[in-house]
């Protein structure tokens, strides 16, 4: 099978720890976090149960916005349609996308029902009023708002859709992204993972379903988010949104810092099951397709940054999926327990984080792992290391039985 020549030109990156590039790297590796418990009006229940743990999370400060956005635009932009906005701006100007036809370029939205927060406030502000309701809500209230959003601020022209994968979502993005390129359809492909703004029935909805921490730190927030650890009880909801620019690396000469590295193989499979436990032979099976498209052998891999929600099941699923695949000798290290768990916005975001640690030859901390429940594997401890990675797998995972993995080669 001929390899394939698809890289990544220019990122974006919008997360609780830094907004963009320079900021987000450096809290990455310092090992930064900015968890707490949530105050984003919405967040919380109205009244919530003597006793009921507040939900903690990670939660983005004021956005810096494009200067050039229209205000009227962003008057009734939800917050997920600012974050891409941002988040795309800063991947625009890295990989220099204004010197690229407007009809060459595409977009991928990866992420479903993001809005829900804005939805629900904006229900109870117009309930028993709702002829009064606003004429961009019949816009707003669909995904594909975040696309008609970005192609109008930045002239997109191509094509643009959205994907749904769940938590998973913006790694499929990246897969449609590269078989757009692939084809011919654009010569650039934009895959963003769209920050899924949460309310509180989404929040109760996962805790009620044993995947949303945490009870058991509702007084130490900051010790919440713990994947691979024996004290996880789920995982910590972390608001972000990561942009990648896809396109082939004989194209890829416009930006002054990419490409950062090269998609030498990837892959997606199923396991055909609505709910959401996983399963080590989806998760091996996307592991080894990946492989096979990049024609690495394991033990060639030297780092993987791995799905790590801190979900019982989860972890404990994905760390025997890497041993059968032969994977137990590679660095690993926990994005979550920095960043939260971005969900649809998470496999993006995990990936940009995977590119950044390579182009800087350093691999972040682990935070929180105090008891790693396979202390025979190579984890990065509490300070970042210096490694130089010349082939990583990010794994991203999603309920629904959704199973992806990508190989990235050092440039």
């Amino acid at each position: 099978m001929k390899k394939p020549d698809i890289v990544i030109s220019g990122i974006g990156v919008t997360a609780a720890i830094g907004q963009g590039r320079d900021a987000f790297t450096a809290a990455l590796l310092a090992g930064e976090h900015r968890f707490g418990v949530m105050r984003r009006p919405g967040r919380q229940r109205p009244a919530p149960a003597e006793g009921d743990a507040p939900f903690i999370g990670a939660e983005i400060g004021e956005l810096a916005l494009p200067p050039d956005v229209p205000r009227a635009l962003l008057r009734t932009a939800s917050l997920s349609g600012q974050a891409a906005l941002a988040t795309l701006h800063e991947a625009w100007q890295d990989a220099a996308l204004a010197q690229v036809a407007p009809e060459r370029i595409g977009l991928v939205i990866g992420g479903s029902n993001v809005q829900q927060r804005e939805l629900v406030q904006l229900h109870d502000a117009y309930r028993g009023r709702e002829q009064y309701l606003r004429p961009t809500y019949g816009m707003s209230f669909m995904d594909s708002d975040l696309c008609g959003l970005c192609s109008e601020v930045f002239g997109i022209r191509g094509f643009a859709c959205t994907v749904g994968g769940a938590s998973a979502s913006g790694q499929v993005a990246v897969l449609e992204a590269i078989a757009a390129v692939e084809s011919g359809r654009v010569d650039v492909c934009i895959a963003i993972g769209a920050l899924m703004d949460l309310s509180y029935w989404e929040c109760q909805g996962f805790r009620s379903l044993g995947a949303m921490g945490s009870s058991h730190f509702a007084d130490e927030p900051a010790r919440a988010s713990r994947p691979f650890d024996a004290g996880r009880d789920g995982f910590i909801f972390g608001e972000a949104c990561g942009a990648l620019v896809i396109e082939r690396q004989g194209t890829a000469q416009r930006g002054t810092h990419g490409p950062y590295a090269r998609l030498a193989g990837w892959a997606m499979t199923l396991d055909g099951n609505r709910n959401p436990n996983p399963s080590v032979d989806g998760e091996v099976g996307a592991v080894r397709r990946a492989l096979q498209m990049a024609g690495v052998s394991p033990s060639r891999i030297d780092y993987v940054n791995p799905h790590g929600t801190g979900s019982n099941i989860g972890d404990t699923t994905e760390l025997a999926s890497l041993r059968r695949c032969e994977l137990d000798h590679a660095w690993l290290n926990t994005t979550k327990s920095i960043v939260g768990h971005g969900l649809s916005a998470a496999g993006a975001v995990e990936l940009i984080a995977v590119a950044l640690q390579m182009k800087e030859g350093q691999l972040h901390p682990c935070r929180n792992l105090d008891e790693p429940i396979d202390d025979t594997l190579r984890w990065v401890g509490p300070q970042a290391v210096e490694h130089r990675i010349d082939h990583a797998l990010n794994l991203s995972m999603g309920f629904g039985g959704i199973n992806t993995a990508v190989c990235l080669q050092r440039i």
